[in-house]
Formats: C-alpha cells, sequence, structure tokens
C-alpha cells in the first residue's frame, strides 16, 4: 500500500472530488496524506509606474496564503474525521512545477488529484497541471475526471 499521497488543490470544489477517492484509499491504511496548495507568485502587469507598493503585494500575498491555510485545514479536519492521517503543505511558486519538486524530494508514492478534462483551445490556452504533473514525474498519479462528479453544497 501506499505510505505517503500528495493530494494537490486549488481550492475549488471541482478540485475536491477527488475527497471520496482518498478516504477510500487512504482511510482504511496506515497512509499519510498531504494536502498540497501552491499560491503562485502575485503578477501585476503594468504600463508605466507600478499602482501598486512593495508593501501592498506582501499584504496580498499574506492574505493568499492564510485563506488557502484556512481551506486546506478545513479539507484535512475532513478527511480526520474520516479516519484518514492528513496534513496540510503550502507551497509557493509555479503550480505544476512546485508540485512535482514537493513529490519528488519529499518520498511521495502516489499522487492523486482531480483533471477539469479541457481539451481543444481551453486545454492550449490554460495549459494542464495535471499533464505537465504526469510527464515531470516518475511517481504514479491516480486522475480523478470530475465531469460527473457530484459537488456537495
Amino acid at each position: 500500500m501506499y505510505q505517503k499521497i500528495m493530494v494537490p488543490l486549488d481550492g475549488s470544489q471541482v478540485a475536491e472530488c477527488v475527497i471520496p477517492h482518498i478516504e477510500t484509499i487512504a482511510g482504511k491504511a496506515d497512509t499519510n496524506v498531504e494536502l498540497v496548495t501552491v499560491i503562485e507568485p502575485l503578477e501585476i502587469p503594468t504600463r508605466g509606474q507600478i499602482a501598486i507598493s512593495d508593501d501592498e503585494i506582501k499584504q496580498i500575498d499574506a492574505e493568499g496564503k492564510k485563506e488557502a491555510h484556512k481551506y486546506l485545514d478545513q479539507v484535512c479536519l475532513r478527511l480526520k474525521q474520516a479516519g484518514v492521517n492528513a496534513r496540510v503543505v503550502l507551497l509557493t511558486g509555479r503550480a505544476a512545477d512546485s508540485l512535482v519538486r514537493y513529490a519528488n524530494n519529499n518520498d511521495v508514492d502516489l499522487i492523486i488529484m482531480a483533471t477539469h478534462g479541457r481539451s481543444g483551445i481551453s486545454k492550449m490556452f490554460w495549459g494542464s497541471v495535471a499533464e505537465k504533473i504526469l510527464r515531470a514525474t516518475t511517481i504514479p498519479v491516480l486522475l480523478i475526471k470530475t465531469t460527473n462528479c457530484e459537488i456537495e453544497s
């Protein structure tokens, strides 16, 4: 069985479609689940002078981290109540790169994540974090397609 499972979450209900699968896979085993969110660097396109100060950028970044941690703590509590040994990990950087680096450097045995199932122009424009992770790591990845996912209200 898996010792450590990484679960990337982006704060969306769609990403949470993996939760029932995690409860099934990790709930009855001695498995550690790491709920991971990546805070991407704040980029503000400007023309000419910068319209926001460094202090304001730091404040926005701190608020983003606080909200992400709050979100992950809620998901973590839900999993713990289901008997899953879960913990929260907050990363900073580009999503796919940060997730791959973390998985490769922290003995992750399995990555479980939702895929939005984008195709065509949408996929080309937005890219796919799941696809980038699949290509960049040798760790097994379980992708949960979310098209038929029941989202709790």
